[in-house]
């Protein structure tokens, strides 16, 4: 009896988040459209957060944010890990950017942890390879190079509430370095998936990403030795201040249907709504397409204010062009275990666009 109140309340209190977002949502397309923060883009740190490291997830841009399962869910929505049924291992790889020298690793593994919970890590490595070391006095001249590291270590919890109600948080570990400077810092995700309709074809999801204190760079980098004349020749270490910077917060509010048909086949059209503190606000429509779950094709494109602006001028914000495409192939081995790979291609409006590819095994 306990636990049946337990789910009605969960359920309305769910319905009512739905509504009161869908409500925030209508606002905003009803006002100006796709705002956002322009103005404070390029100002948020550790804007590495923000980029899908997942093949799947990615080959329709981010578009199914209310039903994304497995541990992709970690980055989209925490709240999707819950459809774990033991192990779910995936291993990616990802060329930001093609051309640019810069790519993403990223490991994760989810475990059943009781009943009802799901627990899981994740580490993601975004690598801009090497640059040239110069000085301001002599910036023709290099003195070797540097290469810098940001790290995220990403550690989830997923609770299912009932059959329609799923939600979890994820804590994040962020480092960013180079040879003599290193900034951490701390954020957490949130995410609630609720699934309803009669064969359980309808979807929403809401998270909140990126909530957490600002970070700072520190160590021998932010000093530089001086010789002021009043000093008569002496030589001081300066210490430069660094200033605080903030996390890229996002909220998303995301839907699904699912249109099943005979013979295993499946159309799922989805849809989510970005909102960015610091840079505009977007929109994802994407379609997934199911043969019998052996074969999965996607493609989703994401609109914001100057999206088909040049990068050159002021309105456009972003190097992305919109389009997504995916694809993935799976297949059983045995009665416990399946395999899949995962392709995704982002389109940019400069380089040669993003390329992903994702290994799973799914127990």
């Amino acid at each position: 009896m306990r636990t049946k109140l337990k789910s009605t309340i969960m359920k309305k209190l769910f319905k009512s988040i739905v509504i009161v977002s869908l409500t925030i949502l209508f606002l905003g397309f009803s006002n100006t459209a796709f705002a956002g923060n322009k103005d404070r883009s390029g100002q948020a740190g550790a804007t590495e957060l923000l980029i899908n490291p997942w093949a799947a997830s990615s080959g329709w841009g981010n578009a199914g944010m209310s039903l994304v399962h497995g541990v992709e869910a970690m980055w989209g929505n925490v709240a999707g890990i819950t459809a774990t049924n033991s192990i779910d291992l995936n291993f990616s790889y990802t060329n930001w950017l093609q051309g640019s020298g810069v790519n993403m690793y990223s490991f994760g593994f989810l475990a059943r942890i009781s009943e009802s919970a799901v627990a899981g890590l994740y580490v993601m490595s975004f690598s801009p390879g090497e640059i040239y070391r110069t000085t301001t006095t002599d910036p023709d001249n290099t003195l070797g190079t540097f290469k810098p590291s940001l790290m995220n270590i990403n550690i989830a919890v997923a609770k299912s509430f009932s059959n329609s109600i799923h939600a979890g948080f994820v804590l994040k570990i962020i480092n960013e370095s180079i040879s003599d400077m290193v900034g951490t810092g701390v954020a957490i995700d949130a995410g609630i998936q609720y699934v309803t309709g009669i064969t359980d074809n309808i979807h929403f999801g809401i998270t909140l990403k990126n909530i957490g204190p600002t970070m700072k760079f520190s160590g021998d980098g932010l000093t530089f030795t001086s010789q002021p004349e009043s000093f008569w020749g002496s030589d001081l270490t300066v210490i430069h201040r660094a200033d605080q910077f903030e996390l890229p917060t996002q909220l998303n509010i995301a839907a699904a249907y699912d249109f099943n048909f005979s013979n295993g086949y499946r159309l799922t059209a989805a849809g989510n709504f970005t909102s960015n503190s610091f840079s505009k606000d977007q929109v994802t429509l994407g379609l997934e397409g199911s043969l019998k779950d052996y074969l999965l094709l996607r493609v989703g494109y994401t609109y914001e204010n100057g999206i088909w602006e040049g990068i050159e001028l002021d309105e456009c914000t972003n190097v992305n062009a919109g389009l997504s495409l995916g694809a993935t192939v799976q297949a059983p081995l045995g009665e416990k275990m399946k395999v899949a790979i995962d392709y995704a291609f982002r389109q940019t409006k400069h380089w040669n666009g993003t390329h992903s590819v994702g290994a799973r095994i799914i127990f």
